[in-house]
């Protein structure tokens, strides 16, 4: 009987030692498992890292993009208010010059009938009231930047002057303005008009 005890005490033993064995074995082919995992982990986050990064680079060169046109945009658009503003201006110039041109054969004509009117006493009224008309006409012109200028003892200049005639001057060299038939005018320092002279040969 204590054979038989001792048998199967020695059984169980064996049977424990056997199953401690498959454990250990067990734990042993499970260890290898878990780095691979976590180096799996790894990859994953460093190829979301370069995914981000890569997201990242694109949209700073679309803002760039945007930057850039925004800009040219600007600068378009400041150009074409400048060149528009400068337009505009010279329109407006034109508009005053080409009035002036208009109106400069009236002045004309006031100045002569003013001129006769000086010789004439009888006509006292109608002088006084051309020159009214001749003073208002001429006011609203220099308003408009408009002046007149009379070149008499000036050296002949072609740029300011238009030579109707010439005649010997005594005491007076050639080339000098002798007379002025038609005062010249100018707007903002543009000749709109020569004066008409005289000149001394």
């Amino acid at each position: 009987m204590s054979d038989e005890n001792d048998a199967r005490a020695r059984d169980s033993a064996t049977r424990d030692e056997k199953v401690d064995e498959e454990v250990v074995d067990a734990e042993v082919v499970d260890d290898p498992r878990a780095p691979a995992s976590e180096e799996t982990d790894g990859n994953d986050a460093a190829d979301q890292v370069e995914r981000d990064l890569d997201e990242l680079a694109e949209t700073k060169r679309e803002r760039d993009e945007y930057l850039e046109l925004a800009q040219r945009t600007r600068a378009d658009f400041d150009n074409y208010r400048k060149r528009v503003a400068r337009e505009t201006s010279e329109a407006l110039a034109r508009g005053k010059a080409e009035l002036a041109r208009e109106l400069l054969p009236v002045i004309d004509n006031l100045e002569r009938a003013l001129n006769v009117g000086e010789d004439a006493s009888a006509h006292e009224a109608l002088a006084r009231g051309v020159a009214m008309v001749h003073d208002e006409l001429r006011g609203r012109l220099e308003n408009a930047g408009v002046e007149a200028f009379d070149p008499i003892g000036e050296r002949f200049d072609p740029q300011l002057h238009e030579a109707l005639s010439t005649r010997p001057e005594e005491g007076t060299e050639p080339g000098m303005v002798v007379e002025t038939l038609e005062k010249g005018y100018r707007l903002n320092g543009q000749v709109l008009r020569p004066a008409r002279v005289v000149v001394s040969k």
